[in-house]
């Protein structure tokens, strides 16, 4: 099972040299991937949950140049928010300037007010999120690509680089709504699910696999979730942060029963979001689980 690590870019954690910290570090320990968040515009009524948020794509660019090795992801995209043919673009420049590093997490969006403040029709989001979706795959994968649809129309147009990776970087789609999983059914690599309970998982890849059906799949996309955690760690540095909803929290022992839980679901690549009060908080927890849970998983 892979590990990837969210990294510091939003939030009270969020600064230049945290961001670049947190970065270089997962390529040093060995982690398989770094992520970061996507959000345009703060509503103040959203402001202790957005706070503040860097450009995902700006973020990943600077992580591909610091990095050699991790994979690099946005844990997602809200997609209905930028053209496809510029996200395509985008994309491509990424995965092919990081030598196929990129992984493409996708979502539809959740926040009404910011949909609004960008003039996205909040309840067409859904269906502009499947349209966009076919129009980049025309993009990456037709060398004369051509769509008509509703949103979005194209012809006579070329779009280079392609990315890196064939037919193009995987797509990680996220959420837990049906129609989050009818879209994983018909367009995900993998299912990218945050802050879910293994019994919500469970339930989850069980319907993924009916509507599989539906869509001719020969195989069931991947579980790559994200989650929230926090390690015990022996210290006297005060409390973090409170935390609402699902969390993997413990000693190291039981973080690696927590992860060999997730493991035995059928887990691929688990992305962890640790929880912390600061940013030598959070570098002590990424150490500690590279160095007391990270080698037990492998063995």
């Amino acid at each position: 099972m892979k590990i990837g690590i969210w990294i510091p870019s939003v939030r009270h954690m969020a600064r230049p040299d945290a961001i670049r910290d947190s970065i270089d570090r997962a390529e040093r320990l060995g982690y398989d991937s770094v992520w970061t968040i996507d959000h345009v515009i703060a509503p103040l009524a959203n402001r202790e949950q957005f706070g503040l948020i860097y450009d995902p794509f700006v973020v990943m660019a600077l992580a591909a140049g610091l990095t050699e090795r991790v994979q690099i992801g946005v844990s997602v995209l809200v997609l209905p928010y930028r053209h496809p043919a510029l996200v395509a673009k985008m994309v491509a420049s990424l995965d092919d300037l990081s030598g196929g590093r990129l992984i493409f997490g996708v979502g539809a969006g959740w926040n009404r007010a910011e949909s609004t403040i960008l003039n996205v029709p909040f309840d067409e989001r859904g269906p502009m999120t499947d349209e966009y979706l076919r129009a980049m795959r025309e993009l990456w994968t037709n060398p004369a690509p051509s769509f008509a649809g509703r949103y979005v129309s194209f012809a006579d147009v070329e779009s280079r680089p392609l990315p890196a990776q064939t037919p193009h970087p995987p797509i990680w789609v996220g959420g837990g709504s049906p129609a989050a999983l009818r879209r994983t059914a018909e367009f995900g690599d993998a299912w990218h699910p945050i802050n879910r309970t293994p019994a919500e998982l469970q339930a989850g890849l069980a319907e993924i696999a009916r509507l599989g059906e539906r869509f001719g799949r020969v195989a069931p996309p991947a579980l790559c979730p994200r989650v929230d955690a926090r390690l015990v760690l022996d210290d006297r540095g005060g409390p973090a942060p409170a935390h609402v909803g699902h969390l993997l929290e413990g000693t190291p022992e039981r973080m690696v029963e927590l992860i060999e839980e997730h493991r035995a679901l059928g887990v691929e690549h688990l992305v962890l979001e640790f929880v912390a009060r600061d940013a030598e908080h959070y570098a002590a927890q990424v150490e500690t689980f590279a160095s007391r849970v990270r080698p037990r998983l492998t063995a």
